[in-house]
């Protein structure tokens, strides 16, 4: 019999959400993958300041939940290219609808194009 999954908080689909995206970092990361971002350095360009260590774990939990995968574009030393699986392919509307609700209720906020599917 498959074991029952178990949840750090509760099984409501927001908490476990929540436990995943609900950091400071995450979403950030996540839009500049949609962005077309896809190095280790390339996200550290971000506007919003992401610190080195706080990038890396970000990272390494993302990957962990099937979000993004990484591969190594050069091997001496190594590094790593990061792409959105399938899974994170499926954030799109969700930030979208983020970004119509903060342009809606928070003048000035930039208006992105609404390239993500």
């Amino acid at each position: 019999m498959p074991k029952k999954p178990t949840f750090p908080r509760s099984p409501c689909p927001l908490a476990v959400t929540l436990d995943i995206l609900g950091d400071k970092w995450s979403l950030i990361v996540i839009r500049d993958l949609f962005r077309g971002v896809t190095r280790y350095s390339d996200f550290l360009k971000s506007p919003e300041g992401v610190t080195t260590n706080i990038l890396a774990e970000r990272l390494k939990r993302l990957e962990e939940h099937g979000l993004i995968s990484k591969s190594a574009y050069q091997d001496n030393p190594v590094r790593h290219a990061y792409a959105l699986t399938d899974k994170g392919h499926a954030l799109g509307p969700v930030l979208r609808e983020i970004a119509v609700w903060a342009n809606a209720h928070y003048p000035g906020t930039y208006k992105p194009p609404f390239s993500v599917k």
